[in-house]
């Protein structure tokens, strides 16, 4: 972390820069931090500025054209926090930011108004952030970010998961990293250690292309995995980077080979700068047609568009029913083969279908999309 390369000088004595790359490095302190791991600048292809490890870590000219639709806070995380560090836009689970700092600072960030500044959440604001997740019994998961969390010291990040960890109503724990992709060594038995004690947690990470399935990562990912520490995978789909059924189909695969899990595949948020990087939806889900039914479903992940203004995570897709009659629907195969499937009978049923068995199920009090559950103004 030391050593990591964050000018144009740094970046020219392992990649032979191209002028949209000295262009838009010139122009990255206006916009957003840089800084990568000498690690992942290993990766780098030295003379092709199309690498996809390159254009996720080197800004490009493009970044200077901020269109009338980009947000400085796409996802409005802003406008759903309750405490400092803490953002609470889903009824039973909140986002805890404990950490500015990341080991990449990547070109398509959604959260790079926070990241890399000069205002790192202080000890008073994580202790309020805290003290929020306590008197909300609502809250039964937790999820960490930042930032990276796992740049935390392994003694501070030990200390935060066991105060997390004593609140009754906690049910899980997640964090969320890029370390395993662009500094794997961080991964190491010291914190594997402090991070097996707090289960049942859970580790989501961030690999974008099969370029970045080194020895290390793998490494890295298993030991995780070792440790009785589930990981799952949420991908970005990027134009020119991972956007082609090959790029995605080898991804998915390598990840889950390591027991990695491909939990999501995310259409590029609406962050300022970054629409030379996103993917047209039509586009998004004729890809996702192409994984669908063509590999093992466990290394399929669910594709969603996280809504602008904090409307949260929506799975979108093929639409796989072409007809529907009172008797039966017709479906397409992922081959595109039409298939009749019929209705139940719901009115010779035994049983109705809308009765349910609730013995030894307890009260769920949430009510979805209230403001009251949120706690929020």
């Amino acid at each position: 972390m030391r050593h990591m390369l964050t000018t144009a000088e740094e970046l020219a004595r392992v990649v032979t820069l191209s002028d949209d790359e000295r262009h838009g490095l010139a122009a990255s302190k206006a916009l957003f931090r840089t800084g990568l791991t000498p690690y992942y600048a290993d990766l780098m292809d030295p003379g092709d500025p199309s690498c996809p490890v390159r254009m996720q870590a080197i800004p490009r000219a493009a970044e200077l054209e901020i269109r009338g639709e980009e947000l400085r806070d796409p996802l409005g995380e802003d406008s759903h926090r309750p405490a400092p560090c803490v953002v609470h836009k889903y009824p039973d689970r909140a986002l805890f930011l404990v950490v500015d700092r990341c080991a990449i600072y990547c070109r398509h960030c959604n959260r790079r108004r926070l990241v890399g500044g000069d205002d790192p959440p202080n000890a008073s604001e994580i202790e309020a952030g805290l003290a929020y997740l306590r008197r909300t019994p609502r809250i039964r998961d937790v999820l960490i970010s930042g930032g990276d969390p796992l740049l935390l010291a392994t003694a501070k990040l030990d200390d935060l998961l066991g105060r997390l960890r004593a609140i009754p109503h906690l049910e899980t724990i997640r964090i969320g990293t890029r370390i395993p992709v662009v500094c794997p060594m961080r991964v190491d038995a010291e914190l594997v250690a402090a991070l097996r004690k707090h289960h049942p947690l859970f580790v989501n990470t961030h690999f974008n292309h099969a370029k970045e399935l080194t020895p290390e990562a793998r490494a890295a990912c298993e030991r995780l995995v070792d440790a009785g520490i589930p990981v799952g995978n949420q991908t970005v789909l990027l134009r020119g980077i991972n956007s082609s059924v090959r790029s995605l189909r080898a991804l998915f695969r390598g990840l889950l080979r390591w027991r990695v899990k491909p939990y999501y595949l995310f259409q590029g948020d609406t962050v300022i700068g970054t629409d030379h990087l996103r993917t047209p939806v039509d586009a998004a889900i004729e890809l996702y047609a192409g994984l669908r039914g063509w590999m093992n479903s466990m290394a399929v992940p669910h594709l969603v568009i996280d809504a602008p203004g904090g409307g949260g995570k929506l799975p979108i897709g093929p639409t796989y029913i072409v007809e529907r009659r009172p008797d039966a629907v017709v479906v397409r195969t992922y081959r595109g083969k039409l298939v009749e499937y019929p209705e139940a009978r719901a009115q010779d049923c035994a049983v109705p279908y809308d009765r349910v068995f609730f013995a030894g199920v307890p009260e769920d009090d949430d009510r979805e999309g209230s403001a009251e559950v949120l706690d929020l103004p």
